[in-house]
Parts: C-alpha cells; structure tokens; sequence
C-alpha cells in the first residue's frame, strides 16, 4: 500500500522534514556560538492546524446534492528561516546564540519529531491491521 497518497501520512512527512530542517538551523545556531556578529535563527513556525485545513480543501468533493461546496485547492506551506528577534541575552561582540535557549529549542524538537514518528508507525500499524497482517501486499 502507498501510504504517501494519504492526506494524514502526507502531513506528518511534512511536520517531520519541517522538524528536521528546525534541527538544522538550531545545530548552526549551537555550532556560531562564538562567531562574532552571528545572528541566530529560527524556522517559521509550521501551523499544523492551517497545514491540515489546507490538506482538507485538497480533497476532491463531488457535490451530489446542489447545497455541496465544490471545495478549493490551496498550496502547501513552505519552510522559511527567519532571524531571532527575541533572545535571552546578546553578547559584547553582537553575538544574539544563547547555548541554554538553543538546547531547550533542540530538546522541544525532538521531542515533536518523536511525537511524530510514533504517531506514524501507530497509523501505518492500524492500517496493516485493517487490510489483515500481510499490510495489502
């Protein structure tokens, strides 16, 4: 079974590769803590619930009665770094990466790519069971 053509498994693998990229951003900020004049950055935060409702109008209704919407198609949210305005502290040399603040965004993180993951393979596990153990195959 192609689980990739599931609206729900397609939002998780989008929260997770949004997941993975944050973990980047955050390893730069960790890794520029003594670079002078280093800003640290932050990825836009991903709106699950605005993910989901444009994942919802993608769907394809057919109206069968006339008071049926047609629905609408949006396009999916893209990723965007944007420069940290709120730190705990900056540095004499203009320096903005706080070491505690970046491990508990690193913390908060895997947390939510754990989160989602199990969340995965608890769906995938509950669709093998519906389709008998063989999973489709």
């Amino acid at each position: 079974m192609d689980y990739s053509q599931i609206r729900l498994m397609a939002m998780m693998k989008t929260s997770m590769a949004y997941l993975s990229e944050r973990q980047d951003v955050i390893s730069q900020n960790i890794s520029n803590a003594n670079t002078p004049g280093y800003k640290a950055r932050e990825l836009k935060k991903l709106d699950f619930e605005k993910l989901a409702q444009a994942e919802a109008r993608r769907l394809a209704l057919r109206a069968t009665a006339p008071q049926h919407s047609a629905g609408m198609r949006d396009l999916s949210p893209h990723f965007r770094e944007l420069k940290q305005k709120k730190t705990y502290e900056t540095t004499p040399v203009k320096n903005n990466v706080s070491l505690e603040e970046q491990s508990a965004k690193m913390a908060e993180n895997t947390v939510d790519f754990q989160t989602t993951t199990n969340l995965y393979h608890k769906t995938v596990a509950m669709f093998k069971i519906a389709l008998g153990n063989s999973g489709g195959a």
